[in-house]
């Protein structure tokens, strides 16, 4: 699987660490692949939310990197586990893509 994930600059180490410690982004002989690029994020907050960046009912464009790397099928349950506890968000984004065998 391809995991990516929104994270702003200042915990990219700390959800790298995570999700690499967990079993992703091994590739061959090479750990802690990963591949991240700067964009911006957006979102709302409804009643109730408490959010990281900003306030509640506020929309809010916060900088963020974005974040890819591999992870084997047997330990996507404990990578996404390991990526929501080290994540800053309370609802962190993120996406799984399968990858073909080719």
């Amino acid at each position: 699987m391809k995991l990516v994930w929104f994270v702003p600059a200042d915990a990219l180490e700390v959800t790298r660490t995570a999700v690499f410690d967990a079993g992703a982004g091994r590739i061959g002989e090479y750990e802690r692949c990963s591949w991240y690029t700067a964009g911006t994020g957006t979102f709302l907050g409804g009643e109730g939310t408490e959010p990281a960046v900003g306030e509640s009912g506020s929309e809010e464009h916060v900088p963020e990197l974005r974040v890819e790397t591999v992870v084997p099928g047997e330990a996507l349950a404990d990578v996404v586990a390991a990526l929501r506890a080290a994540h800053p968000y309370e609802e962190p984004a993120f996406d799984l893509y399968p990858l073909l065998d080719a």
